[in-house]
């Protein structure tokens, strides 16, 4: 079906420290996980009725293999036609048509009249592990551009979930006049044992998430970001240097209050945990996706914790992390 030699793949993302403040140049530590999204792609002729159109056959997977989205692109400027999602497939198109415009030479000339595209996650939709950022980055690898300029055109962020698209490992990562710089790091501390990760079963739009954050700092709420963005630098320092869980523990503490006091929001710890032992750590945009948890206590007085309280995906840190 599919003539391509491999699938291209893309990792997804967490976000370990500096949420939002990675936007404003502090030093952020990102991890890359095992799960991601794959692109496979080539020629068909004969599936779907379409012998001799000139069309591009897109179909999205779930994690199970089942197709969650699918439409039909013109190669000439990618109108689509018989999408089961016309939203989706706009932004598929603003994507596509952007990969053009930085090489021309996309899927474009005469051999290119019927293409496919299957694009599988590794990982349930409302995860939050990068959806986007990983198709972004398939997209990019495919038209042979760069990563962050299709990001920048496209869904904008700060770019760090395209550098762990790529990684294999965890980074350091942050932005300097606006340009991405990361580099590789150590990150797997003595206690990784007592790390667990919890989805909260509320999707995050990650858009909104900087909208707001915008919206407060720009407003002059905070006149002293820079100071704060120097302090977000510092506890990521600590973060990665860490050797005790108890150690860890004090710098979650530090940077939960720091970013509730900007934002304005309660952290996840108080909103849902207040009886638990260990530290919450929210990951990304706050409010929905995964929390980090420690815990002192055996993995499974540990994970019935969280059950208990209606979270069911529990996952510890070897087992998500690359």
């Amino acid at each position: 079906m599919i003539t391509a030699d491999y699938p291209l793949h893309a990792h997804g993302k967490l976000l370990l420290t500096a949420e939002y403040f990675v936007l404003d140049g502090a030093l952020a530590l990102a991890l890359p996980v095992r799960l991601g999204q794959s692109l496979d792609f080539g020629f068909r002729i004969s599936d779907f009725g379409l012998e001799g159109q000139k069309a591009m056959h897109w179909r999205s997977l779930d994690e199970k293999g089942g197709c969650w989205f699918e439409a039909k692109f013109s190669p000439e400027n990618f109108d689509f036609s018989e999408a089961t999602d016309p939203a989706i497939a706009e932004r598929l198109q603003k994507i596509l048509q952007e990969a053009r415009k930085l090489n021309p030479a996309f899927l474009h000339g005469p051999d290119c009249g019927l293409w496919t595209a299957d694009c599988q996650l590794d990982f349930p939709r409302l995860w939050g592990l990068g959806t986007s950022s990983t198709l972004i980055y398939l997209v990019a690898k495919w038209a042979k551009i760069d990563p962050f300029e299709l990001s920048a055109r496209t869904f904008g962020g700060s770019g760090y979930d395209i550098a762990c698209a790529g990684a294999d490992g965890p980074i350091l990562y942050r932005l300097e006049n606006g340009k991405p710089h990361f580099e590789r790091c150590d990150f797997r501390p003595p206690f990784h044992n007592s790390l667990y990760f919890i989805y909260l079963g509320k999707k995050q739009d990650s858009r909104e998430g900087i909208k707001n954050y915008r919206q407060t700092v720009d407003g002059g709420r905070w006149t002293v970001l820079p100071e704060l963005v120097a302090k977000i630098t510092v506890l990521t320092g600590r973060f990665l240097a860490a050797q005790t869980l108890a150690e860890f523990e004090e710098l979650i503490r530090e940077h939960e209050v720091l970013v509730a006091e900007t934002i304005g929001l309660p952290s996840a710890k108080s909103l849902f945990f207040n009886d638990f032992w260990g530290e919450i750590k929210s990951l990304g945009a706050w409010g929905g996706d995964f929390v980090l948890a420690t815990s002192d206590r055996p993995m499974e007085e540990t994970r019935r914790y969280f059950n208990e309280k209606g979270f069911e995906v529990f996952l510890p840190y070897d087992e998500l992390v690359l």
